[in-house]
């Protein structure tokens, strides 16, 4: 097979380098212009009439359409990757034919990559042995560490249904219900039977024998018992099949585990009581070392919430130190703004730790943590250009008000909004919503059309990280 790789001077470099060494394909680099992204169908058709290729390989970033000239010529025309230099990526991708006319290569390895891991995980799961199961769910043993997603004050929840099936969609394997010492055994029983027909297990967290009791016709695992609680709670927790999470009180860790099992309760977790940091955390997690005979969990809360930092680097660092721990689930929570969405994060970091397996160190398996930062920084080919001036800075004259009416911009729902007097237009992206405003001519400025382009990314951007939107403020 040969393969005909139309490019630009500024990445032929890149590209022979990224090829060099393949024998997988006979192939020619072909310099069309200065960048690659700017080949015409014109271009390629008369490249294609001066010799025979079996296949093209565009760059990624092309906008043409090249349906007519496959059409024509009836050699097919794909897109590589966005870059030059990763286009060794491409290899296996041209080799089985795998390649996409309309979407870049290094999308195609991305999603590919993506469902590989996640059959990898499935596969994993599945052949996993456990300690126990509760609704399906494995805890323990060689199963994947599970996410238990804690929401506080439960019976105070203004939508609790919607939280629960919130926290199941953003990677939950249990949701934990706590309680407060206001809560009564009517306020669980209610919260409980709002949710008791999702298929999900359910965890109910409270030191209240009364309101642990109120819980056990749907609860699935109860935080926390203690040398106090377990004998009058073990008769009737081992008659609902529920699992218990031990806490050391009064007595010791050790002592509470030989004290729940003789009084009959096998469905046993450990929760030695991770401290934050700066107040005990390094040797708390001493306790978590392969020491009990019973599975573990790692609450996250008082890490996570009681530092000033991103908790997506966090989620991967506590997630390594469960695994090298032996523990079965962390515990986490999205009570405060800066924890909104940990739930997701600390899933992706667990999937990445149990994809990691049997490797040095959690890298490059297909699920990673990485928001904002990037893992390889692109090497763009330098700009060409004969002057450069540096522009002055912008008079406050610019007028960003237009006689068609102006828009107030915000973000409801995940959704970004624009209004204008009465109306409204909604959409998940700042394209759609601009081009909507364009098609309703409700712009009549090159300015304005500028600053809503502005603001509406913005919008897209505050969706897309969580964060909190403001019009005419920074990002």
């Amino acid at each position: 097979m040969h393969v005909l790789f139309p490019t630009g001077r500024q990445s032929e470099a890149a590209l022979r380098s990224a090829l060099d060494g393949t024998d997988a394909f006979t192939y020619s680099v072909v310099p069309t212009g200065e960048i690659a992204s700017f080949l015409s169908p014109g271009i390629l058709s008369r490249l294609l009439s001066e010799n025979h290729y079996d296949l093209v390989v565009v760059s990624g970033m092309c906008t043409a359409e090249f349906a007519e000239v496959e059409q024509s010529s009836g050699v097919p025309v794909r897109k590589g990757t966005r870059h030059a230099a990763d286009m060794r990526l491409c290899i296996p991708l041209i080799v089985s034919g795998s390649l996409s006319a309309t979407v870049p290569a290094d999308s195609l390895l991305s999603d590919v990559r993506a469902r590989e891991a996640a059959e990898r995980l499935a596969e994993m799961e599945d052949s996993a042995e456990a300690s126990f199961v509760l609704r399906g769910v494995k805890f323990g043993g060689t199963s994947r560490i599970k996410i238990i997603h804690e929401i506080m004050d439960a019976h105070r929840h203004p939508s609790l249904r919607k939280a629960v099936l919130a926290a199941a969609a953003g990677g939950a394997d249990v949701v934990d219900l706590g309680f407060g010492f206001d809560a009564s055994p009517e306020d669980v029983r209610r919260c409980f039977a709002e949710i008791a027909d999702l298929d999900l297990p359910l965890s109910v967290d409270t030191v209240d024998p009364d309101l642990i009791e109120a819980a056990l016709f749907r609860c699935d695992m109860i935080f926390s018992l203690t040398s106090e609680t377990i004998p009058q709670l073990a008769k009737q927790i081992s008659a609902s099949g529920a699992a218990a999470v031990l806490i050391p009180k009064t007595t010791s860790l050790t002592d509470t585990i030989v004290l729940a099992e003789k009084f009959g309760l096998s469905k046993i977790l450990a929760d030695p009581l991770l401290q934050p940091p700066l107040s005990g955390m390094v040797s708390s997690l001493a306790g978590y070392l392969p020491e009990f005979g019973c599975p573990k969990v790692l609450g996250c809360v008082n890490v996570v919430e009681m530092v000033d930092a991103d908790s997506p680097g966090m989620c991967a660092l506590l997630a390594a130190a469960a695994e090298e721990c032996g523990v079965a689930a962390v515990l986490v929570s999205e009570h405060s703004d800066k924890t909104q969405g940990t739930t997701q994060e600390m899933r992706r970091a667990v999937e990445m730790i149990a994809l990691s397996r049997g490797r040095p160190y959690p890298k490059d398996v297909g699920k990673d943590v990485l928001i904002l930062k990037e893992k390889r920084r692109r090497r763009e080919p330098p700009l060409v250009y004969a002057t450069i001036s540096d522009v002055p800075a912008a008079s406050d004259e610019l007028d960003a008000y237009d006689p068609r009416g102006n828009f107030r911009i915000g973000v409801e729902d995940g959704m970004i909004v624009a209004v204008r007097g009465d109306h409204a237009l909604r959409g998940t992206n700042w394209y759609d919503v601009f081009s909507a405003i364009l098609a309703e001519d409700g712009v009549s400025l090159l300015d304005h059309a500028a600053y809503l382009g502005k603001e509406l990314y913005k919008a897209e951007l505050a969706i897309r990280f969580g964060r909190s939107f403001e019009q005419d403020g920074e990002f």
